[in-house]
């Protein structure tokens, strides 16, 4: 017999649990699971992947305003010509940067405070990442490896009601 709330082992017929000390109303009996065991790395992991996807945004954006919009003089700078599409470009890209971070951090913090909704929109980030080599490729392997399989929705929704 497992807490509900934290999974630690409970005594037959103990009403409190030891390691987190919530009253125990319903006794259920929690098998190991994958997505019970994994969910939450996954989440600090999008979340610190989001961190290093949101430096990379604003770097992104301040090379597009500075470097090529003509904020300060360059000597030898890059011709006019280069700039009228470049600066657009790289600004598009820095924002769109942005947005996956925003999305893969919603994603983490819906993990790690167990939302329903969370599990598509990780999934999602998830396959999107794939394309990142080499970090996102681990990281949305992972994501994938623990929150795909079909069992994984129905433990998630498990860990969702228990929460």
């Amino acid at each position: 017999m497992f807490c509900d709330q934290c999974g630690a082992q409970l005594q037959g017929g103990q009403r409190q649990c030891g390691r987190c000390g919530k009253t125990v109303l319903g006794l259920m009996e929690l098998r190991r699971s994958r997505v019970r065991d994994h969910v939450r790395l996954v989440g600090i992991l999008w979340m610190a992947y989001s961190a290093l996807h949101v430096v990379a945004g604003v770097v992104l954006i301040i090379v597009a305003q500075v470097i090529f919009g003509r904020v300060i003089h360059i000597p030898n700078g890059p011709p006019p010509e280069v700039t009228v599409w470049l600066r657009p470009l790289l600004s598009v890209i820095g924002w769109l940067v942005l947005a996956k971070a925003a999305a893969g951090f919603f994603a983490g913090w819906g993990l790690l405070q167990r939302e329903e909704w969370a599990r598509v929109v990780a999934l999602v980030v998830g396959f999107v990442a794939l394309l990142n080599v080499p970090l996102g490729t681990a990281l949305g392997v992972y994501t994938l490896w623990v929150l795909l399989p079909t069992q994984s929705d129905d433990e998630y929704k498990a860990l969702t009601q228990a929460a």
